[in-house]
């Protein structure tokens, strides 16, 4: 593979959420790999703003994605049974809408979405609102409602 293509996923630390997120991006985006950045309740933490030292752990981590591996596409994770932000579903939701606004205030010229992964360990795309400024940069963007969830596809056949 001469010129991988790179995504980044700001996930839980827990386990049951990497594979699941793994696959769903590279059933919808043109990737080879996935950086994974880990931390417990990264939704809430970029939400809240409050530990900077964490925020900016993130940050450098984020850009060395980016600018060295190239990643055009970051998702946010939230999830159903998270120890680490012990919240409802609503409030996670909102937590990663607030999360997406963090990451692009890092002007970094990429595509970010976020993820549910819900109680059955299927990832949902939270959705944002028409007017968002995300760039899009990969064609498969689902940009709807304001705090709505795309469901997974099941395959019937």
């Amino acid at each position: 593979m001469t010129n991988p293509k790179f995504a980044t996923a700001i996930n839980c630390m827990d386990g049951r959420t990497q594979i699941p997120v793994i696959d769903w991006i590279k059933e919808r985006y043109p990737v080879d790999y996935i950086d994974t950045i880990t931390e417990p309740g990264p939704n809430k933490i970029l939400a809240e703003a409050k530990d900077d030292h964490t925020i900016e752990s993130l940050k450098k981590r984020v850009e060395i994605s980016v600018h060295k591996h190239g990643s055009n596409l970051i998702v946010i994770v939230g999830h159903h049974d998270c120890a680490g932000n012990p919240v409802d579903k609503e409030t996670q939701l909102k937590e990663t809408l607030t999360a997406i606004e963090t990451v692009d205030s890092w002007g970094l010229e990429v595509e970010i979405v976020g993820l549910w992964v819900d109680e059955n360990w299927n990832v949902n795309e939270i959705t944002q609102n028409p007017q968002s400024e995300h760039r899009n940069i990969y064609p498969k963007n689902k940009i709807q409602n304001e705090h709505t969830i795309t469901e997974p596809e099941h395959n019937t056949a």
